[in-house]
């Protein structure tokens, strides 16, 4: 993906946040790094502050020379560094992979809670407009399905994955209490499972493993009997989902689902990735983690009827841009195709036309 960004087309769909000051937590992750392109191509200052615990400086290499944008290192459970003020904050600061959140789950559970209090004061304070990143874990593992806002979920608190779904939930209640007492502007986004270009190969989300165990000829590695289900949004379509809630003038009046409501299992993913890359990958099973949902997708009739927003990029072109990525990513450059694609894009060398927020601009059809 080099240097261009998910955001680099963005069209003018709200020319009201020009010039806006904005912070971004979490700045140099996955998703907050392509928040950062998205936003600056609206005309926005942004700040991207990040700890670089799982957030990446490539993700934000390409923006070392614009004006408009500043990369600050700090730890959101810390004193905030002296910052300028700010109109809006984005809260996208948390590990969000079972590795990377259960590798100190005492900082994850600190992140979302002294993290976020630390990121809504300083919103009190500057009059900012709040948007905080929740997840769909805060559903845990479903009794209801689809999944809609007003499901309460099904969470353990006590196990390996409870610092950072309990940790999400514990941020909604800071960040609605913050609306109740302070009357602060906030809004909340349930972000589903999302992949795209800047996916770390070591996050040990499904679509890195499938993906990266298929471009290396290596066995991919598929938890209990396939069958659990997931539900993948394309960066590009999350990304354009969040600024969508942002922008919205009035609040919402609670959290808003983010996600693909395409529902596919595990083996179906595995399947296509396979085709896709043609491997020869044999497939081998290990046990399902403790408290791996089984199944997982969005009601996303808020974010349609609120927000005017469904996603828009077909599973196949997102894996496509994002095997490409990771291609890349994780192999020396190399002038010929990225292999196995060549069913989707003819035996030409490989050039992904990436799909943008701008691409996505115009609103769900």
């Amino acid at each position: 993906m080099g240097g261009r960004a998910l955001g680099d087309q963005m069209e003018d769909r709200g020319t009201d946040q020009d010039g806006r000051h904005v912070l971004v937590a979490g700045g140099a992750g996955f998703i907050g790094s392509h928040l950062v392109d998205a936003l600056l191509a609206r005309g926005a200052r942004v700040v991207a502050l990040d700890s670089f615990l799982t957030g990446r400086r490539d993700n934000l290499a390409h923006l070392a020379r614009e004006p408009r944008f500043e990369l600050v290192e700090a730890d959101v459970t810390g004193p905030l560094p002296v910052l300028p003020r700010f109109d809006r904050i984005f809260n996208l600061a948390c590990a969000a992979s079972p590795p990377h959140y259960q590798a100190d789950p005492m900082h994850t559970m600190m992140t979302s809670v002294v993290g976020t209090h630390h990121l809504l004061e300083r919103a009190q304070a500057d009059g900012a407009r709040f948007l905080q990143a929740s997840t769909s874990e805060v559903y845990g593992d479903p009794e209801v399905h689809p999944q809609t806002e007003s499901y309460w979920g099904n969470v353990n608190p006590t196990g390996p994955r409870a610092c950072y779904d309990e940790g999400k939930r514990s941020a909604e209640t800071l960040v609605f209490d913050f609306e109740r007492v302070h009357r602060l502007d906030v809004r909340v986004a349930r972000i589903f499972n999302t992949y795209g270009p800047r996916m770390r190969a070591d996050d040990g989300r499904v679509v890195s493993n499938v993906v990266c165990q298929a471009l290396a000829g290596e066995p991919i590695t598929v938890y209990g009997n396939g069958e659990q289900t997931r539900s993948f949004c394309y960066a590009a379509d999350l990304v354009d989902g969040l600024m969508r809630l942002m922008d919205r003038e009035t609040s919402p009046g609670g959290p808003v689902n983010l996600g693909n409501p395409r529902e596919m299992t595990v083996a179906e993913l595995v399947d296509l990735v396979t085709r896709m890359t043609c491997t020869r990958s044999a497939v081998v099973r290990r046990p399902l983690p403790v408290d791996d949902p089984q199944r997982r997708r969005p009601d996303i009739t808020r974010a349609r009827d609120l927000l005017g927003w469904a996603p828009q990029v077909p599973l196949e072109q997102g894996l496509e841009a994002t095997i490409a990525w990771f291609a890349k990513e994780i192999r020396p450059p190399e002038p010929a195709a990225v292999p196995g694609l060549g069913r989707f894009v003819g035996s030409r060398p490989f050039q992904p036309t990436e799909p943008t927020v701008g691409d996505l601009a115009r609103g769900p059809t």
